[in-house]
Parts: C-alpha cells; structure tokens; sequence
C-alpha cells in the first residue's frame, strides 16, 4: 500500500467524521480510519499525534462546523429568531453529524488546548451576542447562554439515543422548548425592569 497522494488534515478529519457518525464515536482507530482512507497507519503519525491527538483534532473539527452553521443562521436575525435560527443549526448539526457531535463534547480531546478552548469560546460569544439584544446584565445573559446550552445539549443528546418514542413532531417540540426559553428571557427582562422603575 503506498501513501495516498495530497493526504492533508482536512482529508483525515472528513474521513474520520465519516466513521464516527456511521460506526459511532468509539469505533474510531488510527487502524480503522488507515483502511479507509487506503494507507498504512503510520503515515497518519505526519499529521496528528496518535489517537488521542486524532480525537482531539475531530473534537475542534466539529466545534468550528458546529460555529459556523450557527453563525451563518444567525446573520441578519435577531432577538427571538436569531435564538431558534441558532438553535435550529444547533440540532441540524447534531442531527447531520451524531457521531461529529458526540466528539465535540471533548470526552477524548484535551480539553486544555488553546485550540479547543478558543473555537468553544466563539460558540459560547455567538451566543451571548444573540442574547445581548435582550440587554441582559452580565450575569443574567450568562445564565441564559448556560440555560440554552443545556436546553440544547440535552434536546440533542435524548434525539439521538431515540429517547422521543411518542410519534408526534419533534421539531413543534423544539420550538415550543425554545418558546418557553424565550418567554422566561422576556420575564426575566421585564422583572429587570420594573425594578429599576421601583
């Protein structure tokens, strides 16, 4: 088996997601992405540091698609479609991509890198920039971006472990979920607000 010609990152990381949302998160091996991509394993030690460096490199993979599906939804929305824009990229990600977004969750990435630690932080900045119109204060917006995090995580997590049996529509769901976030955030604005007039 010779090296594959014009071998790069992007051509292993696309392979790899192809695996990991196929087989499942757990079924990737440096051995399992060599024979897909037709080469020896170690030609793939030229580009990533062994499985761990491999995982890791997938988890910030998937963090920059997840980012730019959700930044690209947001563009000319705000306040409340900006919210379900962004969510709805969300679960489409997740959806798309189940084994992709599994490794995003950094259980087998280091979580330390500068890398991984900077593309979660531009997700995390989107988000408080969409929820900046609602003129949160600094602690408020950042219990929101928590909540629709968690909203969002867990929605996501349950869809994938085919945890919603019943058969009425999963999206009316989420985007009653994603309503009934939204009312809290005007609730909580008002509260704000009626304070301040006290």
């Amino acid at each position: 088996m010779s090296p594959k010609a014009g071998l790069d990152l992007n051509t292993i990381l696309a392979a790899a997601t192809e695996i990991v949302d196929t087989d499942g998160v757990h079924s990737l091996t440096l051995a399992t992405l060599a024979k897909k991509l037709k080469i020896r394993p170690p030609s793939l030690y030229n580009h990533v540091d062994g499985l761990q460096g491999l995982q890791g490199a997938l988890a910030i993979y998937g963090l920059e698609e997840l980012y730019n599906g959700m930044s690209q939804a947001a563009i000319g929305q705000s306040k409340d479609e900006a919210v379900h824009a962004i969510s709805k990229a969300y679960i489409s990600f997740a959806r798309a991509h189940p084994g992709l977004y599994e490794a995003t969750l950094g259980a087998n990435a280091d979580l330390n890198s500068t890398e991984f630690n900077s593309i979660s932080s531009k997700i995390v900045d989107l988000v408080v920039r969409v929820l900046n119109a609602y003129e949160l204060e600094d602690e408020d917006s950042i219990h929101a971006t928590r909540g629709i995090r968690s909203i969002l995580h867990g929605f996501a997590s349950l869809e994938q472990r085919n945890a919603f049996g019943m058969p009425i529509d999963i999206d009316i769901s989420l985007n009653l979920l994603i309503d009934t976030f939204l009312a809290g955030i005007h609730k909580m604005k008002s509260q704000k607000l009626e304070k301040h007039h006290k």
